[in-house]
């Protein structure tokens, strides 16, 4: 039985003419119409409108067998991982109790303390469910107490014990211990996610982290581990965003990069790469935080389908302080929604043969290689710090200025502002979500960013001003004729958290001008329709003038006597926002 049977074949040369005659105002004709539609990620990743069979680069293997693609076993499923900073034995086996089914406890200054670890791990059964820890400096007082746990019960604990042979003390030792003694724990946790928060592209991430394992490895084998041995201490940790296709293919090339590093050093047998993905903190928002559940449902979908081996959901409200028991529930059930009622977790890589996640993870695992090429060349992760932070920077920048010209919407900040919402108030964590590892400790890092913040800023400052600041929408004509103009005027201001109050509809210049005066605004937009701006524009604009206004702006990309500056889809919406609160003597 032929699936296309009865119907009629399709070549992309039919496509192309197909594509060619709808884009025929807009596109010049040069070149295939591919390239009209066409995107380029921040790695250099073009992502075309139109794959076929042609574009897959060749057999992704099987699951459990290198290269690794289609994941590091041969079994679907993944491990939900819950992230505890404070010492709370009450709250981990609510966790345990209830859908999660290993820990990720932060132990340290400023976390749950050295001491108190064995409070926190009193009834969790150690051979059951996975310990992951993340203790910086401390991870060898944190381990001993662990060691010290599994031999008063008499097991053997299984999880990873997050030390580092580069950034701490202890973390060979600790990665010899293991080796030898507990076959179900790793020493080595190789975090990328820094590199994430920082405002890194995902080839950045990825050639970062093998960076990092490749140098990580060769402190192990050096120690005394074989590169089999050694292989098996690692475990890494990579960033799911809400960008669900970026993050499949993120996952699945960081395999094929890792399976690639083991071919090299002699053992494909032991290139299975352990992956623990953690929802994005840096597309998290603050404001209408509620809408955090979305991007972590998506970035956890993306993770499930990409083939980690463990996720962490990241509470909706993490970065406004300690997430409350309702946050830590849903993060939990989202997880257990996915896994055992949509059934994500009974198929092993369910994208692979996929046209497009294919080649999307053959070309960025292409630039992953190229750029970790590079890290080597210029003597390894640790001399090459300048480097890699001037590569994240500038996509950084890229980023932020696209999320400036609302390319990159954030819904609930840049995108549909809600100024009625009720903040959320959490109380303060004593660090952020990579509580042991400081801003720039990893070679190459940059501070971390969240994309909403320049928005965020701007809202909290409307918002502590004694009256919300406000612009005036003069709208000209009929609703039909300024309800588009005067929607997306509103949104773009209010996404500074200022208030917009309207004229209604009219056109009669003077009957604007007093609606103006009486709003108390001293900012004004035009909004209407193209039309209507040729007839009234130039006179709403100079009544509005002399009605007392120090700006006037037009929504639109006309030119009239009287208007100051344009607002359109695509125009820099914080520094319209920015010059707005200068024009309202707002401070800054």
């Amino acid at each position: 039985m032929e699936l296309a049977a009865g119907f009629t074949s399709i070549s992309r040369d039919d496509w192309r003419a197909l594509a060619a005659e709808v884009l025929r105002r807009s596109w010049a004709g040069a070149g295939a119409p591919e390239e009209a539609l066409c995107r380029t990620t921040y790695d250099g990743v073009k992502i075309a409108p139109l794959y076929d069979v042609d574009d897959l680069p060749g057999d992704a293997g099987s699951p459990g067998a290198a290269p690794y693609v289609r994941g590091s076993r041969a079994a679907a499923g993944w491990d939900v991982r819950q992230r505890h900073a404070v010492a709370d034995p009450e709250a981990v086996l609510t966790d345990l109790e209830n859908g999660a089914t290993s820990l990720w406890l932060v132990v340290g200054d400023g976390a749950i303390p050295v001491g108190e670890l064995g409070t926190v791990l009193k009834d969790v059964y150690l051979d059951l469910a996975p310990v992951v820890l993340e203790a910086g400096e401390r991870s060898r007082e944190a381990a001993e107490v662990l060691f010290g746990l599994a031999a008063d019960r008499g097991t053997a604990p299984i999880g990873n014990l997050g030390a580092s042979c580069l950034r701490g003390p202890g973390g060979l030792g600790l990665a010899l211990r293991c080796a030898a003694d507990f076959p179900g724990l790793r020493a080595v946790t190789v975090d990328a996610t820094p590199y994430h928060d920082a405002g890194a592209a995902d080839a950045e991430e990825l050639a970062c982290s093998i960076a990092l394992g490749v140098a990580e490895l060769r402190a192990l084998t050096g120690g005394g581990l074989s590169t089999a041995r050694a292989l098996g201490q690692l475990e890494f940790r990579y960033a799911a965003t809400a960008d669900q296709f970026a993050t499949v293919a993120k996952l699945r090339a960081a395999r094929r990069l890792w399976a690639r590093v083991a071919e090299v050093c002699g053992a494909p047998e032991a290139g299975g790469q352990l992956q623990h993905a953690v929802t994005s903190s840096a597309m998290m928002t603050a404001r209408d935080p509620w809408v955090n559940m979305l991007r972590t449902t998506l970035a956890c979908f993306a993770a499930g389908v990409g083939g980690a081996d463990a996720v962490t959901v990241q509470p909706f409200d993490a970065c406004l302080g300690l997430p409350d028991s309702f946050s830590r529930r849903i993060a939990r059930n989202t997880q257990s929604l996915l896994l055992e009622e949509s059934g994500l977790g009974r198929v092993i890589d369910p994208a692979g043969g996929s046209w497009y996640v294919e080649r999307r993870t053959a070309d960025l695992a292409e630039a992953s290689w190229a750029l970790f090429q590079v890290i080597e060349a210029a003597g390894g992760i640790a001399e090459a710090g300048d480097l890699v932070a001037a590569r994240i920077a500038a996509t950084r920048a890229r980023r932020e200025d696209d999320v400036a010209h609302r390319r990159l919407p954030i819904t609930g900040v840049s995108e549909f502002p809600d100024l009625a919402e009720k903040p959320v108030r959490r109380t303060p964590a004593p660090r952020g979500p990579a509580a042991q590892t400081p801003p720039g400790a990893l070679p190459g890092a940059p501070p971390p960013v969240r994309y909403a913040e320049p928005f965020e800023r701007l809202r909290d400052l409307a918002d502590a001003q004694p009256e919300r600041p406000t612009v005036f929408l003069a709208t000209i004509g009929p609703l039909s004729a300024h309800t588009a103009r005067a929607t997306f005027a509103a949104n773009l201001f209010q996404a500074g958290g200022l208030a917009t109050e309207t004229a209604g509809p009219g056109s009669d210049p003077e009957q604007i001008a007093t609606a103006f005066a009486v709003s108390g605004a001293v900012v004004a937009c035009l909004c209407s329709s193209d039309r209507l701006y040729d007839e009234h524009a130039a006179a709403v604009a100079t009544a509005l003038r002399k009605a007392g206004a120090r700006k006037v702006w037009l929504a639109g990309k006309g030119s009239y006597e009287g208007v100051d500056d344009n607002l359109y889809a695509g125009c820099d919406a914080l520094a319209v926002l920015r010059e707005t609160f200068d024009d309202l003597e707002v401070t800054r």
